[in-house]
């Protein structure tokens, strides 16, 4: 049983796995939090000694616990330190990701004003090593007033509240990261206490910062099949559970559009691999699944030009190198001051 009078107000969930190279950094993002009313546990998931060493290091703060364990995989890392935390508000945060200062001070504002407020999300600024994307992680502009509903997990509108602090007796509910939701345990989350009818809102701030790796198995063929997969699956629960007419039409063209994309994908690797046969096939499936300009478009290169598309592939790579080597020259000259805004 957790002492609510003497648990801290936010528990930061971290399942170090293999990211010796980034954990310091999402260690320190917690430590610099301008609200230090926190817990940070971070579960050895291997274990590895360079991780538990590293998180030693930290460990002079009382604020900071190391746990270690057999590879539980994330959701029994996850799990683990949530057994071992006792704050108010649990948040989940990847080893290669960071809070921005004022993650919790602006989180506990909005919880602690709003108590029908289950689970409060968040924005992200996504960056890659050495550089700082402008852009955010969510595509919505819900604002914190709009209720988020399974018609926008499930619909067109690509709610992924990625980054979330959750009141502990919602997540305990909903059974928190659930095994067999691998890959999408978050999503998956969401999607049952949005079933259930808790309230679960974004911040339109950006108060987290996501990663964007390069050996990130996201970025292989194989992975984000396997990734959509699962969102399928967990979609397709949801939406049957709900029992709601709208609901589930709006699944059907949300799995027509994986279709789509699947298919759009699949010709053009089967294409630069040389499978011609392979890159027809799966442009008819996106074609059947929508019939749009794009899908059309490809159908008709790889049936009746394929050899055209050879040509017009890599000349297309090529000017799209050249623009971009123009915009970055001209960037650099405009920062030194030799050419003028325009």
């Amino acid at each position: 049983m957790v002492d609510e009078r003497r648990a801290p107000a936010f528990s930061v969930l971290c399942s170090a796995y293999q990211c010796e190279a980034y954990l310091a950094e999402t260690i320190d993002s917690v430590v610099a939090q301008t609200l230090p009313d926190w817990e940070l546990i971070v579960v050895d998931n291997g274990p590895s000694d360079e991780i538990a060493d590293i998180v030693r290091r930290y460990t002079g703060d009382p604020r900071v616990r190391l746990v270690r364990q057999e590879n539980g995989g994330l959701i029994g890392g996850i799990a683990t330190a949530v057994e071992a935390s006792s704050g108010r508000y649990l948040v989940p945060l990847d080893s290669d990701d960071m809070l921005a200062p004022r993650f919790c001070e602006r989180m506990a504002e909005v919880l602690d004003a709003r108590p029908e407020i289950d689970v409060l999300s968040c924005d992200a600024r996504v960056f890659r090593e050495g550089e700082d994307h402008d852009g955010s992680f969510l595509r919505t502009r819900f604002g914190l007033e709009h209720r988020i509903t399974l018609a926008d997990m499930i619909g067109e509108h690509d709610v992924i509240p990625y980054f979330a602090a959750f009141r502990r007796a919602a997540w305990t509910a909903a059974g928190g990261y659930a095994a067999g939701t691998e890959l999408v345990e978050d999503i998956a989350l969401y999607l049952r206490l949005i079933v259930a009818g808790y309230d679960v809102r974004v911040l339109p701030e950006r108060l987290t910062r996501y990663r964007l790796r390069g050996d990130s198995t996201s970025r292989h063929p194989s992975s984000v099949e396997a990734f959509e997969a699962a969102c399928q699956r967990v979609y397709t629960a949801a939406a049957e559970e709900s029992g709601d007419a709208a609901t589930l039409a709006l699944l059907d063209r949300r799995l027509r559009g994986f279709r789509y994309e699947q298919g759009l994908r699949r010709a053009r690797w089967a294409f630069v691999n040389g499978d011609v046969a392979g890159a027809r096939a799966a442009a008819r499936a996106a074609f059947a699944a929508r019939r749009t300009p794009r899908s059309t478009a490809v159908l008709v290169g790889v049936t009746v030009a394929p050899g055209a598309l050879r040509v017009i592939r890599p000349l297309k790579q090529r000017l799209t190198r050249r623009v971009s080597q123009v915009l970055a020259r001209a960037a650099a000259l405009r920062e030194r001051g030799l050419i003028g805004e325009r």
